[in-house]
């Protein structure tokens, strides 16, 4: 176990000493990007368990996809870093060197080429998480002519300012339909229902903290990796702790609302719209604390000068409208969910 090499090292050493020499004179871009824990640098030596060996995706104009797939693989040694360098991967037994064209795998990841430009619907319809893998990872040759690989990643590298204005505003939006929830479960002698409430908030309260941060949230295995990897995030991370450990809703509450005011604070200092009180409130005449979600949703939405972007539901990007695996992880599905709940022209 102490001597795991993570993915993006064994496969830089890969490219370099292996795939790199059986191409002279072949103009590529070659990266560790797409799914993988490698790919986010979230793998440890469990991961090695199963998919696991020397990657690297090497891409080349469209007419040599064939000839160099076969250059590569006659070429490719039984063993490297003391792995095979043909494995079960995904379920289908191959080279750990996948050779494609970028457009071609781009619409395969996404559903669109992002060199061409990225529209509304683009931005809102892939999840977080391949965006993030597609942005991640490394890249360790770009030598396809004209706009190549690095251009498309720098252009999926953030939002637009409203399309990032727009994704907040839903998640607060998510916040605040379901504050007061864990303290009404528990009144009504429903404790289990609180701490499952409590927990969906949490999690909302991890996405929003890393959106703010200007980070795409990864899937539930690691998000709370992810957190961790913020500046800051120690004291907003025990405050979840807290809520997740309570015995009682009163203390699970007392850990949301510290953690609602943390992101208060930060969405203040970054200012993103107007100031806005970070302090908790009473909700209604009840006896339950909320910073009142909807008022970040409210003045997020205000701050958009897009009027395409203005005009949407306050529902969100897919993400924020199914955590349903098998849509999530379809590029077709997913657009067609999105295009469908934000009316917009598919």
């Amino acid at each position: 176990m102490s001597n795991f090499v993570p993915g993006i090292e064994l496969s830089r050493a890969f490219y370099g000493e292996v795939v790199a020499p059986l191409l002279p004179g072949v103009r590529h871009s070659a990266a560790l990007i797409g799914p993988g824990s490698e790919v986010l640098a979230f793998d440890t030596a469990r991961s090695a368990d199963h998919d696991w060996g020397p990657r690297v995706l090497l891409f080349v104009p469209a007419g040599q996809v064939e000839p160099v797939r076969e250059r590569v693989t006659a070429g490719l040694p039984d063993r490297f870093g003391g792995f095979d360098t043909v494995f079960e991967y995904h379920g289908v037994r191959q080279p750990g060197v996948v050779v494609a064209e970028l457009g071609e795998w781009l619409v395969g990841r996404l559903g669109f080429d992002p060199r061409a430009g990225v529209s509304l619907l683009d931005w809102l319809s892939v999840p977080w998480q391949t965006l993030a893998e597609v942005t991640g990872g490394e890249v360790f040759c770009d030598g396809l002519p004209g706009v190549g690989l690095e251009a498309a990643r720098q252009a999926l590298r953030w939002y637009p300012q409203d399309v990032w204005r727009y994704v907040l505003a839903c998640q607060w939006q998510r916040i605040g339909q379901e504050e007061p929830f864990p303290g009404r479960c528990a009144e009504v002698g429903d404790e289990l229902g609180s701490a499952v409430v409590g927990a969906r908030l949490a999690r909302e309260v991890m996405r929003l903290a890393l959106l703010l941060r200007r980070r795409y949230p990864p899937y539930t295995k690691w998000l709370g990796s992810a957190l961790t990897r913020l500046p800051g995030s120690a004291e907003l991370g025990e405050a979840l702790g807290a809520a997740m450990a309570a015995r009682s809703w009163r203390e699970r509450e007392e850990g949301l609302t510290a953690a609602y005011g943390r992101l208060a604070a930060l969405q203040n200092r970054m200012a993103l719209t107007e100031r806005l009180e970070e302090g908790v409130r009473g909700f209604h005449d009840r006896p339950f604390r909320v910073i009142g979600g909807e008022r970040f949703a409210r003045a997020l939405m205000a701050s958009v000068t897009d009027p395409l972007v203005r005009g949407l539901p306050v529902a969100g990007c897919v993400d924020q409208l199914s955590d349903t695996v098998e849509l999530l992880t379809s590029p077709r599905r997913a657009r067609a969910l999105t295009a469908a709940a934000l009316d917009l022209p598919a």
